[in-house]
């Protein structure tokens, strides 16, 4: 499978291409530092529903173009009309507040800040080139990290680690962020996109039902405890026993040959 919308108003760009059963969302602003707008936004919901309800399609990746991941709201539109780039139900980005429920990898070069870390922090693995910077910069405009930057950085991140990105606004590198667990993998400039497609290559060729119920249990358990884990995981993990691709995995492992996932 393989096609490519038609390239929106470059004023709020976003392309997206599909192929090999991934999803690559560009956001193409590059004159504003790929800066997030209310169309843009839009236009990345539109995306992941689209990631989210075709079976061909196994995961995403979430970039930008030129040397910059998302500069965040585009705040000369907002000093001007007080546009605010979010979707009602999805928040920020047409992102933060729903996730898809299928892989989403963040690849990215150069600067990811305020609400383009943001986005960041809502995908699921991130690829970040080496020059990569990541920043939470609003408390040094008067604003403040409420797309998920301040509950979510303190999630991943050592909580002195990410209250000093949160008070100061000072950003940290590629290679800081790989140390402290944000970034799966640091690689060299330009190299992001294809280290990313690597990763959602890896995805695809697993069970996608037993993708989404992992992807699922590991988000939503964050606040459960124990006992409420080994309880609550079943709505998601009794479906993906009880299906036909449970069956094909052992088969094709008995078999030696490659399974043939149907996703029921």
């Amino acid at each position: 499978m393989s096609d490519e919308l038609e390239r929106p108003d470059p004023v709020d760009g976003v392309r997206i291409e599909a192929s090999d059963g991934i999803l690559v969302i560009t956001i193409d602003r590059p004159e504003q530092r790929n800066a997030m707008t209310k169309a843009a936004a839009h236009q990345i919901a539109a995306a992941l529903d689209r990631l989210d309800a075709d079976p061909e399609l196994a995961a995403g990746i979430l970039t930008g173009t030129a040397d910059t991941f998302c500069a965040g709201m585009d705040l000369k539109r907002f000093a001007e009309s007080g546009e605010r780039p979010i979707v009602e139900g999805r928040g920020f980005g047409g992102l933060v507040e729903a996730p898809p429920a299928k892989p989403l990898i963040a690849a990215v070069e150069g600067w990811a800040l305020g609400g383009g870390f943001e986005l960041v922090l809502a995908a699921d693995l991130v690829v970040a080139s080496d020059g990569a910077r990541f920043g939470l910069p609003e408390v040094r405009r008067g604003l403040i990290a409420r797309a998920g930057g301040i509950f979510r950085a303190t999630q991943v991140l050592p909580r002195a680690i990410a209250l000093e990105l949160l008070l100061t606004g000072e950003p940290i590198t590629a290679a800081d962020a790989h140390r402290y667990g944000l970034v799966n993998r640091v690689v060299a400039e330009g190299a992001a996109v294809a280290a990313a497609r690597e990763l959602a290559a890896a995805i695809a060729r697993n069970a996608p039902l037993a993708v989404r119920a992992s992807k699922a249990v590991a988000r939503r358990s964050r606040t459960w405890t124990d006992d409420e884990a080994f309880e609550r995981q079943l709505e998601y993990t009794d479906a993906v026993f009880a299906s036909a691709d449970a069956k094909e995995g052992p088969r094709a492992f008995a078999e030696r040959c490659a399974p043939r996932w149907t996703g029921r």
